[in-house]
């Protein structure tokens, strides 16, 4: 495939540079990586939010923690990524989804086949689109 592989990596370098920098709110780093996206895809208020009937997923992040990126401590299926040796300060070490732990202390606690298909709200295309509802900080 072409492009960078950085799944895993991804929000805590978004975190990193962003928010440990000062150049992003953490309430912007909030509407870019769940809030916006769920809105975009026609899911919020499931998805997006903490709150009363919401799924539950909740990232804990330590913003304190600095983590030396390297394939090796990295769960992906790539045998490289371009991030080796960066250091980012900002880490997830807890992953909540719809309320059960799938991931801490560096183990995914998950099982297979726990996920859910969503539908989308009908005719929201994947993109930008306009949408009913204002899409937090943009």
């Amino acid at each position: 495939p072409s492009g960078v592989p950085g799944l895993e990596t991804r929000l805590p370098l978004l975190y990193s540079e962003g928010v440990g920098r000062g150049r992003l709110r953490l309430n912007t780093f909030v509407a870019l990586t769940a809030t916006n996206p769920a809105r975009l895809f026609g899911l919020y208020p499931r998805k997006g939010t903490i709150a009363i009937g919401s799924d539950g997923d909740i990232a804990v992040w330590d913003p304190d923690l600095e983590v030396t990126v390297a394939i090796d401590r990295l769960h992906g299926a790539m045998d490289y990524t371009a991030y080796e040796g960066m250091k980012v300060r900002g880490w997830p070490v807890v992953t909540i989804s719809r309320g059960e732990i799938i991931w801490a202390d560096g183990q995914v606690r998950g099982r297979a086949g726990r996920g859910l298909f969503l539908e989308r709200e009908p005719g929201l295309p994947g993109v930008l689109a306009p949408t009913r509802q204002r899409v937090a900080g943009v």
